[in-house]
């Protein structure tokens, strides 16, 4: 474990950084907030967004920022609301408040807020309620995704709701219940210590009374990445191996757009996990801004890479939209519009009556 005066150090000079990037300074704020929520006892904020014209049993993303970063700026840089004018899904944005975290990180590694029905995952839990009984959401294609906090957060809410989420994404993200204090974090975030991997599936086991189906996952990791260790990235996917019973080695691998993507299948023959190797890449989330394949905008902790993690992402989970609904769209997103059941709206508003730094 690292010193005191180590974490010190650290969290001191990670301060700093967040200070001189301000968030959300870029591109247009296309969010609304949602308030009156729940109880909220993460003391989060809320914002969403849809489409003008939303389909009946449309999917609902949850999208982490990752700290130093906001709920609008994330956006503008991943792309999402575009995607979702393009395909026609909701977007929810929850959103830390420097008075939970100076630097504005999901607080992963505080046992308060990563419990079922306790802190930030319950706010978060409250966010979804409000958004699936407003609109026209299918609930079984609610999905999360997040970067480095927001992802390791995004690790929080596959765990302690299972049975809410079809499927999550973890981008520069960390696996379920390793770090239990600022320290404890900081060593994670460099591979260091924590439960051995055969012990890391009964942590999400135990965070929950469900008993399954589980979630489908999307692992995402830069192998150069100098903030959270890429061996993370092996210890999600270990994580969650062990909760869907596959086997040790992935049933398939192939590169996309030049990095490495491999595949573990269940019994039935259905991807369950996948797990991008994105080479050369640093901390932050992969983004592919020219050619047909473009969504977001490069940025602090936005990277170009060649490929469009906004846009594939949803490809592991394809097989939870029915074949009923599905159509062909230019991304091939489990995400995508039906054009038979789509409703004209106007645009929404929804309204009713110690801290780490850089993961």
């Amino acid at each position: 474990m690292r010193s005191l005066n180590d974490t010190l150090s650290r969290l001191s000079a990670m301060r700093n950084n967040a200070m001189s990037m301000a968030p959300g300074t870029s591109g247009e704020d296309r969010l609304s907030e949602l308030s009156g929520f729940g109880s909220n006892p993460g003391a989060l904020r809320a914002h969403f967004y849809v489409p003008p014209s939303l389909p009946a049993s449309a999917a609902l993303v949850v999208v982490l920022h990752g700290c130093t970063q906001d709920a609008s700026g994330y956006d503008h840089g991943s792309g999402w609301s575009r995607l979702a004018d393009e395909q026609g899904f909701a977007l929810l944005y929850p959103e830390q408040q420097r008075g939970n975290n100076a630097n504005l990180c999901f607080n992963w590694f505080n046992r308060s807020d990563t419990q079922r029905d306790a802190g930030e995952a319950l706010s978060i839990r409250q966010m979804v309620a409000a958004m699936t009984a407003q609109y026209p959401i299918d609930p079984a294609r609610i999905f999360v995704t997040g970067l480095s906090a927001g992802g390791a957060m995004a690790s929080v809410m596959l765990a302690t709701y299972p049975e809410v989420f079809a499927g999550g994404a973890i981008i520069a993200g960390l696996p379920y219940g390793t770090a239990a204090s600022i320290p404890e974090a900081f060593d994670r975030m460099r591979a260091h210590g924590g439960p051995p991997a055969t012990a890391l599936g009964a942590l999400v086991g135990a965070a929950s009374s469900h008993t399954g189906p589980w979630p489908t996952i999307s692992v995402w990791h830069g192998d150069s990445d100098a903030t959270v260790n890429h061996a993370n990235s092996a210890h999600i996917v270990e994580q969650w191996r062990s909760i869907h019973g596959v086997a040790r080695e992935p049933a398939a691998a192939q590169h996309v757009d030049g990095h490495l993507r491999r595949v573990w299948r269940d019994a039935h023959g259905r991807d369950v996990i996948e797990e991008y190797r994105i080479a050369g890449l640093g901390h932050g989330t992969p983004l592919s801004t020219s050619g047909d394949d473009a969504c977001g905008a490069a940025g602090p902790y936005m990277l170009e890479a060649g490929i469009s993690s906004t846009r594939r992402i949803a490809t592991p989970f394809s097989r939870s939209t029915s074949a009923s609904r599905r159509t062909t769209v230019p991304c091939g997103n489990y995400l995508e519009r039906s054009p038979s059941t789509a409703t004209s709206s106007r645009p929404h508003k929804l309204t009713s009556g110690s801290r780490l730094s850089n993961a």
